[in-house]
């Protein structure tokens, strides 16, 4: 029979335990995702600034398009099919984050009009990039899930630099607001 101090002793060890075990789970969870810390706290700095956020994403995306041109570049080695297959797959998943983006400023009249032809601009650039990734059944769906994300934010960018203009060319107003909210991004609205 163990004495109330071993029980003791025996409940503090499985506390300390599962506590180790959780901090464990937590910081593989924070390198786990499609962006690194240092992405995140740059999309973070520019969550109040629209045209900001965009210019950060892209960004983000110019890298993963330099990941997967040096993957190329280098060629096929033991690993290389799933090095391509994660490149892809964060590229699509960073792209749908950006649409999901797109969507909300468009729904709220943000004003990105001097952003959207460069956006247009490289989102056919990185799809020349996907495209050239050749194909391979260990990463064509997260190929095609990224080129379908491209394809959508192209249409969506498309579309909001036509509703765009005509939104505030009809809404001097909301201009002047956007243009205020912008400067002084983190005053009450």
């Amino acid at each position: 029979m163990k004495s109330g101090l071993q029980r003791c002793l025996a409940g503090v060890a499985s506390v300390a335990i599962a506590a180790l075990l959780l901090c464990g789970v937590a910081q593989a969870q924070d390198t786990e995702g499609p962006l690194s810390q240092a992405e995140v706290e740059s999309l973070r700095d520019a969550a109040f600034v629209p045209v900001d956020r965009v210019r950060a994403f892209e960004k983000i995306l110019d890298s993963r398009e330099k990941d997967i041109t040096d993957l190329e570049k280098r060629g096929r080695r033991p690993g290389w099919v799933e090095d391509m297959h994660d490149a892809l797959d964060q590229f699509g998943a960073i792209a749908d984050e950006l649409n999901d983006n797109l969507d909300e400023y468009d729904s709220k009249h943000r004003d990105i009009r001097k952003e959207l032809p460069k956006l247009v601009q490289k989102i056919e650039r990185w799809q020349t990039v996907l495209r050239g990734a050749g194909e391979d059944d260990a990463y064509n769906v997260v190929r095609k899930i990224a080129l379908d994300n491209l394809a959508d934010m192209r249409t969506l960018a498309q579309d909001m630099q036509t509703e765009q203009e005509r939104y505030f060319k009809a809404h001097p107003e909301a201009e002047k607001a956007e243009k205020t909210r912008t400067a002084s991004p983190h005053a009450p609205n």
